[in-house]
């Protein structure tokens, strides 16, 4: 059945590695797919999503090699206009990533295509996207005229436009799509934001010899830009370590070391947070491969004290704010979460889950339109909780089930292979150690 269930934990100890980065995995397939030459990718996260988005370009003609045993993926690129129609719907499966990115490339492409996924995205926003690339000049078809999936490309020559763009939201998503579409237009495109999303896209397509001009929150490309094949090496993913230093922060007396983790400035939110919550946290052996800045961190269980997380913090955590919740049940005094609105609009809505899980095990949350307000530290009881298949949601919970009483169990525990496939592996193994 799909369901795991967990007791308390002793101390958390040992030294780990996580999976690669999710985000940087998608664009090393979709960016070595699009450019001309062999493309190697190292440390591939073999997770569902990722690999949606290999048989996806599959589809389109590109032949890909996937190492699963060695984490290693080759791709040989035709450049952009290697691309073939596909002759089947390209299914992204649970893939917010995938899709949106995806869209960028092929209204670019002067063939038919028709884009859909599973049931959470058929419910996920997609005229975010659909909408600045129609004001490029493309032609979209879809569901509730393209605010809905699936999504088709009409086939004919699509010409582009650059546009000057201000995001309404931070996302990378949003911005990175627009940016892809960006290289196959005419004249510049430029994306503003009122605060700095993660910029993954833009440092690769810097690494894949694209020229990007990046200053302070506008990101800027010109049309026509060929991408040259290179070697990729994913770091491990800071949102995949999120949950394992969230776990050592809060199992008392634990003491953690996570290898060669992306530190990227737009992804350490977390980490922010919880040294602002008076964590002890530290990077080791800081280095910089393929312009994504690795490190390894150090973390030691330390009383933790309530803080305040909104405005330019909320996009370079977003996707660890549930697991955040989770630790500031433990927090003494009240901790605030808000301009964080974008969390309804994920796998699941993520305000909603969050605190009604929170309140099945007893802790003292509200959720707000924005957020939450969580006053600690509160004793969690063990539970029949839900993941809404959702990765994240199934994992904070069982970081919390770590420190509550009597048994938790976690339903639809299989979302974690979406993002770590071997979460309760790991898990289990640094509590034996």
């Amino acid at each position: 059945m799909d369901k795991e269930t967990i007791t308390a934990s002793k101390a958390l100890r040992g030294s780990i590695t996580v999976p690669g980065d999710k985000s940087i995995s998608h664009r090393a397939v979709m960016f070595g797919a699009i450019a001309s030459g062999q493309t190697t990718v190292h440390g591939f996260l073999d997770g569902e999503d990722c690999r949606q988005t290999i048989a996806c370009f599959q589809k389109m003609g590109v032949a890909i090699h996937y190492d699963r045993d060695k984490h290693m993926v080759v791709i040989d690129g035709e450049g952009i206009d290697g691309l073939e129609e596909p002759s089947e719907l390209l299914d992204v499966g649970n893939s917010g990533t995938t899709i949106r990115l995806m869209l960028g490339i092929l209204v670019g492409r002067p063939y038919f295509s028709v884009v859909a996924g599973d049931e959470s995205i058929e419910k996920r926003p997609m005229a975010r996207i659909t909408e600045p690339l129609r004001s490029m000049g493309a032609q979209i078809h879809g569901r509730r005229n393209g605010t809905y999936t699936p999504i088709a490309i009409p086939d004919g020559e699509n010409t582009l436009t650059g546009i000057e763009y201000q995001l309404p939201v931070a996302s990378a998503q949003v911005k990175s799509a627009i940016l892809l579409a960006g290289l196959q237009a005419q004249g510049k495109t430029t994306v503003r934001e009122k605060y700095r999303s993660r910029d993954h896209t833009e440092r690769m397509l810097q690494a894949f010899g694209v020229d990007v001009d990046v200053s302070a929150n506008e990101v800027s490309i010109s049309g026509g830009q060929p991408l040259q094949a290179r070697e990729v090496h994913v770091p491990g993913d800071i949102s995949s370590a999120a949950f394992m230093l969230a776990a050592a922060a809060i199992v008392k007396d634990s003491c953690l070391r996570i290898d060669n983790v992306g530190v990227n400035p737009t992804r350490t939110g977390f980490i922010d947070a919880l040294v602002a919550m008076g964590g002890e946290v530290a990077f080791e052996n800081e280095r910089v491969r393929g312009g994504e800045p690795v490190a390894d961190i150090v973390i030691r269980e330390k009383s933790l004290h309530a803080t305040a997380i909104s405005g330019s913090l909320i996009p370079r955590l977003i996707d660890e704010i549930p697991v955040l919740a989770v630790i500031a049940t433990q927090a003494i005094g009240r901790t605030v979460i808000k301009d964080a609105s974008e969390l309804k609009f994920k796998e699941t809505n993520r305000i909603d889950a969050t605190a009604s899980q929170l309140r099945q095990m007893g802790a003292d949350v509200q959720a707000t339109e924005d957020g939450f307000i969580i006053d600690g530290p509160t004793p969690l009881t063990g539970a029949e909780v839900s993941s809404f298949n959702d990765h994240r949601i199934g994992m904070a919970f069982t970081i919390a089930a770590l420190i509550a009483e009597g048994e938790t169990t976690i339903h639809g525990a299989k979302a974690s292979a979406i993002s770590f496939p071997e979460f309760y592996q790991s898990l289990r193994a640094l509590s034996d150690s």
